[in-house]
């Protein structure tokens, strides 16, 4: 049991020490209202600081991690979110919404809206995206359909058409437009004043060089992003 106990310690520091957003108290991340009559969505992302992705939590077997960050601002009725990727390897393969998106390149957005039951966004480098419901207490999801993916906007600037493993300096972006309805099982029709916990993700299951980094650190000894104990506030404007 005392080396257990050391084991589970040690983890635990490696991770606060290896990210450095790791805080004991952190403070609820505001997420800015702003009105794009004036102003393009580029030179509004112009304007705010970038959150990286950078917590390696299993870096002893998977230590390889690409430079991520990602930017979020909401007009009301669309949430804006844009993850700027640097990686050394990316593929697309993955052909459909629904799909088993996290095996290509892929960035996520987990969020919820009481800290139990929550909703994971996972979008491939092209723009298919998986979202799912999960409620409390029990291992079944909720998947979401057409009439939900149709609302979303994606824009990457790898084009819509899969590939094969490149390998090299690959620089891309992707941005979501996302309604409200994206969590489709509340009747939520604002972001206006929405308190949410999340954790933003980068991975790459299939890729050659596998990763698997937060925004916020996980304490667990396997890789795992369904998790919302580990979720960190965020609260809508």
């Amino acid at each position: 049991m005392k080396k257990l106990m050391l084991g589970v310690l040690a983890m635990a520091s490696f991770v606060v020490t290896s990210c450095n957003q790791a805080q004991k108290n952190e403070p609820t991340m505001k997420i800015s209202k702003i009105n794009l009559t004036d102003r393009t969505i580029d030179e509004v992302f112009a304007t705010i600081s970038p959150e990286k992705i950078a917590c390696c939590n299993w870096a002893e077997e998977y230590p390889y991690a690409p430079e991520v960050s990602f930017k979020m601002f909401h007009t009301g009725d669309k949430l804006y979110l844009r993850f700027d990727v640097a990686e050394q390897y990316t593929a697309a393969r993955v052909t459909e919404d629904n799909g088993r998106v996290w095996t290509d390149s892929c960035c996520e957005f987990f969020l919820s809206l009481d800290g139990k039951a929550y909703y994971n966004i996972e979008t491939s480098c092209i723009g298919h995206m998986l979202v799912d419901y999960h409620p409390t207490g029990t291992s079944d999801k909720i998947r979401a359909g057409e009439e939900i993916f149709s609302q979303v906007e994606r824009i990457s600037t790898l084009g819509t058409e899969p590939f094969e493993e490149r390998v090299g300096d690959n620089r891309w972006s992707l941005t979501l437009i996302l309604p409200p309805a994206v969590m489709h099982q509340h009747n939520i029709e604002s972001w206006d004043g929405l308190k949410l916990t999340a954790n933003l993700y980068k991975c790459g299951d299939n890729l050659s060089h596998p990763h698997f980094l937060s925004w916020k650190p996980i304490v667990l000894p396997k890789p795992r992003f369904h998790c919302p104990e580990f979720f960190k506030p965020i609260e809508m404007e």
